[in-house]
């Protein structure tokens, strides 16, 4: 299938590992050129070499913290600079901590809104005015499937990661009329680092091997298996070609039929 990617210029935000790192893969393989951040240096400078091995592409990788808004300013300087306009925006940030609501103070809220939703709100306010001169533009947030099914425990995230599908549907409704279009992907469990760190401390506690229990988890799955990255990172691709171009507005689920919601 012919997306009609091949030149635009995307920026993909956490990507240095697990869906983020996936979804500039797939996007370069179509010929996309990248801006990937992480706040690590020396990691995403790995994921550059890995994709410039691999692809023709240009990557531009930059240490940044999307928690703060001097370092997105700066990352979106050094886009503009590299690649004069963004087509693509990918805005992507790990995942609020695991709590119950009463371990949750104000400051733990905060922390957690400024890193889900202000760095999507932040990015997307820059990119922009150039997405609206073309008259195109894919603005994708990469979110979770407790929009549609809440997990017991992760609050800040059932309660922030709603908050980024409102203002994402209220957005796809202005942009509209400039084709651009805004919409979320919702990922269920999937096989990331922080899923392997996650099954390595419960094997650690209970003395049950990791295969076991993941197997667990599968079972609660209707496709009986864990995601994988490129379940996600292939709608991702798809969302961002010319393809979707009449597909606005949407939370996807990719979740092997997890979430038990008809929406």
């Amino acid at each position: 299938m012919e997306l009609s990617l091949k030149g635009k210029n995307a920026i993909v935000c956490a990507s240095s590992q697990g869906l983020g790192k996936a979804a500039a893969v797939d996007l370069a393989k179509e010929g996309v050129n990248l801006v990937i951040c992480s706040r690590d240096q020396d990691k995403i400078n790995a994921v550059k070499k890995e994709i410039e091995e691999t692809t023709e592409v240009d990557v531009l990788g930059l240490e940044t913290d999307l928690s703060s808004e001097d370092d997105i300013k700066r990352l979106f300087k050094e886009s503009k600079k590299e690649f004069q306009s963004i087509d693509i925006l990918i805005n992507n940030n790990g995942g609020p901590p695991p709590s119950t609501f009463e371990q949750l103070d104000d400051e733990d809220w905060q922390k957690a809104f400024n890193a889900t939703m202000m760095s999507s709100i932040r990015l997307s306010r820059l990119v922009l005015p150039d997405m609206k001169k073309k008259k195109w533009g894919r603005i994708i947030n990469i979110s979770s499937v407790s929009v549609k099914t809440p997990v017991n425990g992760l609050f800040l995230s059932n309660s922030l990661r709603m908050g980024v599908l409102g203002w994402a549907k209220a957005l796809s409704d202005e942009v509209a009329p400039f084709g651009i279009t805004v919409n979320t992907v919702c990922p269920g469990t999937t096989k990331t680092e922080r899923i392997e760190e996650i099954l390595t401390a419960q094997s650690k506690s209970t003395g049950k091997d990791k295969k076991e229990l993941e197997e667990a988890i599968a079972k609660n799955i209707p496709l009986q298996r864990i995601g994988e990255a490129t379940d996600l990172s292939a709608l991702i691709t798809f969302l961002a070609s010319e393809k979707a171009n009449y597909m606005t507005g949407l939370a996807v689920q990719v979740d092997g039929g997890s979430a038990r919601t008809f929406y």
